[in-house]
């Protein structure tokens, strides 16, 4: 395992950018094999937005054309464990009315952000919602989902890089690390 220290911060080195980009290439390729209805894309903000970027793209390689919107959703805010609530401080502003929503997450840990967003566009009309992390960490949920699409099994650790951040540093790792020291 590789790793890197930034600012006194040692940084092991999970899922290289490298791993990361040929699994994107798969789950673009088993999202368009769902051949989705009028996709709208939903990446909720802020951790997701690179994870986010790079699937767009990759579904662009797949044949699909999505719309995208956005949704900021924060149970976090600066902690390293989620506070159980969930707030909304950016909604959509696209109809989901009888369209296939695709959400997008960075990581899939308690489960509450997305079952949330899930619910909120459910109710809306969504034709599906299906939902698609980056990272799945089992053993946490406090949520009754599952993700359609999953990137990695992530282990039981706190993780940074690839948009994901720790109180807003790392954000602009290519890689999924875990900081050691602090």
């Amino acid at each position: 395992m590789s790793s890197i220290t930034i600012d006194g911060h040692r940084i092991d080195v999970l899922f290289s950018e490298t791993e990361i980009a040929k699994r994107i290439t798969v789950l673009a390729a088993e999202v368009a094999a769902r051949k989705p209805h009028r996709l709208l894309v939903v990446p909720v903000l802020k951790g997701s937005f690179i994870f986010a970027a790079d699937l767009i793209r990759a579904m662009h390689h797949a044949g699909l054309s999505p719309e995208v919107d956005f949704m900021i959703l924060a149970s976090y805010r600066s902690a390293q464990k989620s506070s159980g609530q969930v707030d909304v401080l950016r909604d959509i502003e696209s109809a989901v009315q009888d369209r296939d929503v695709l959400l997008v997450d960075d990581i899939l840990e308690s489960g509450r952000t997305l079952a949330f967003a899930k619910d909120l566009i459910t109710a809306r009309g969504a034709k599906s919602v299906m939902s698609c992390v980056l990272l799945d960490k089992p053993g946490h949920l406090a949520a009754n989902i599952k993700a359609d699409f999953r990137g990695f099994d992530c282990p039981d650790l706190f993780v940074v890089g690839y948009g994901m951040d720790m109180a807003h540093q790392f954000r602009e790792l290519p890689f999924v690390g875990h900081v050691v020291t602090v």
